[in-house]
Parts: C-alpha cells; structure tokens; sequence
C-alpha cells in the first residue's frame, strides 16, 4: 500500500487531506487498546465532503491514519500550541486526552523515527513536489489543508467550537486577498459560525508551506463535524442533506481563492 493518494489537476488550487485516511497496519493496530481501535479522531467523511467541488484542483491525501504518525505534525516532534492541550506526531492519547495504546505498547523512538520515514516523510515529499509543479505552471500555488474534527472536545477547547475554523497563523501563511476571500465567504453564508485564527491556526502542514512571498499561499480549514455528519459518533454517517447546504459554501470560497490565483493577484 502506497501512503499516500494523489490526484493532479490544472488549477492552482491543492487540496491536501492529511488526517482522513484510516489504514493501520495491523501490527501496530493489534496494539491499541480499545479506545484507540475506535479511531476517534479520524476527520471523518472530509474528502467526502469535497469531492468534486473544484474542477481540476490537485489532491493529495494521506492514506495512513494519525495514530500511525499525524502527517500535520513537526516531525521533530515540536509543539505547534505549546502551553495548550494537543496530541503529538505519534499520538499517545486521543482528543479526549485518554490513553488509545495497550500497556507498555507506545512505540519508542526508533519506532517513531521508522514512522517518519515511511508514512510521514512521503506524504509531505508528495506535496511538495505537487506544490512545486502548481507553482511552475501558474506562477503560485493555493494550498488548501482540509480538516475536521467533534464540535465538542473539552480537553482541546472551552464550549461549542465555531463550524468553520480558518487558520493562516495569525496572517502569515497567505496573502491578505486570500485570508479575506475566505472569511468574506464564510461570513456571507450566515447558516454557519466561523472564526478567523481561533482555537486552530494552521498545522504543521500550513505553517511549513505558506511563504507568500514565495508563491505559496496556504490555509487551514477545520470544519466542526456537526456541520455535516449524521452524528459525532459511530458509524460517523456522512448527513447528505447538510452536506449539500454546506458544499456550495466551500465551493463558492474554493472559486475565489482560484480565480485571485489564475487572475494573476497573488503572484509574489
């Protein structure tokens, strides 16, 4: 099994999809514990969510799941929110910060460093290499970092957690035409809740890619799974009739951003 999936398109749009993939190797899946098996903090149902919903758009997705090694983590290991409660480039506890392995069956560091090298390591070499291959042809590339996760988690955040989450680190990842293409979207679809570099402000993946001034614009959407999901809980039913109020949101921000990029406004 390759770990990663990729799709290539004309448009200067990427999407990447670092956390929807659920292939455990069954070594290592033998020795989860019961909650870890479960595989909780998959972002279900995302590329569901936006299959088809930018015509040409380049995609690259993680096959392997993130108890295996998380693809949006620094691969040293570093914290992207220290002092605040997350997991890290090899989970040893979920979203709800309980223990997902067997006793005594963490991996170590050598495990981990053989993770990194073969889940981790590919991934990110596939998006750069699509990244790069964008850039060449239009002049920029927009990365799009899609993610989703429970609308109630208190171990990661306070209260109900907003339904579209977009993350630029604090403007640093992307042009301010992009940023405000997204927010001015978001805002205009009054269905939905949103906030602009709350709780989540762009993993790894955005924050390592996003140099402007390079041609590289990224973003980070977490999207709330309520916003489109049946339910929070198994089976994680993917709800048609939200997704279809929900898509043409994503759709219509997706178009912009493309056309700010084929337009020629965010060449460097």
């Amino acid at each position: 099994m390759h770990p990663v999936e990729i799709v290539e398109g004309a448009s200067p749009v990427i999407l990447s999809a670092p956390h929807a993939g659920t292939h455990v190797p069954p070594a290592v899946f033998d020795r989860l514990n019961d909650r870890g098996k479960a595989l909780t903090d998959t972002d279900w149902r995302v590329d569901t969510l936006y299959d088809g919903l930018l015509a040409g758009a380049t995609r690259v997705g993680a096959v392997f799941h993130r108890y295996v090694i998380d693809a949006n983590r620094d691969p040293e290991g570093a914290s992207l929110y220290p002092g605040q409660n997350t997991t890290g480039l090899v989970p040893e506890t979920d979203f709800d910060g309980l223990s997902i392995w067997r006793d005594g069956e963490a991996p170590g560091a050598a495990e981990i460093a053989e993770r990194r090298a073969e889940f981790h390591a590919p991934y990110h070499a596939a998006l750069a290499e699509q990244i790069a291959r964008v850039r060449d042809r239009w002049g920029v590339a927009v990365l799009y970092d899609c993610h989703s996760i429970r609308s109630h988690i208190p171990y990661l955040f306070d209260g109900r957690l907003p339904d579209l989450n977009i993350g630029t680190n604090d403007g640093v990842t992307c042009a301010a035409a992009v940023e405000a293409a997204i927010v001015g979207a978001c805002a205009a679809a009054s269905d939905y809740t949103h906030v602009l570099n709350g709780r989540f402000k762009g993993g790894w993946t955005t924050r390592r890619y996003g140099r402007p001034a390079d041609g590289v614009h990224a973003v980070q959407m977490e999207i709330s799974q309520a916003a489109y999901l049946a339910s929070e809980l198994p089976p994680y039913a993917y709800s048609a009739s939200k997704a279809d109020r929900l898509r043409p949101v994503l759709a219509g921000l997706l178009s912009e951003i493309e056309a700010l990029a084929a337009n020629g406004v965010l060449a460097p």
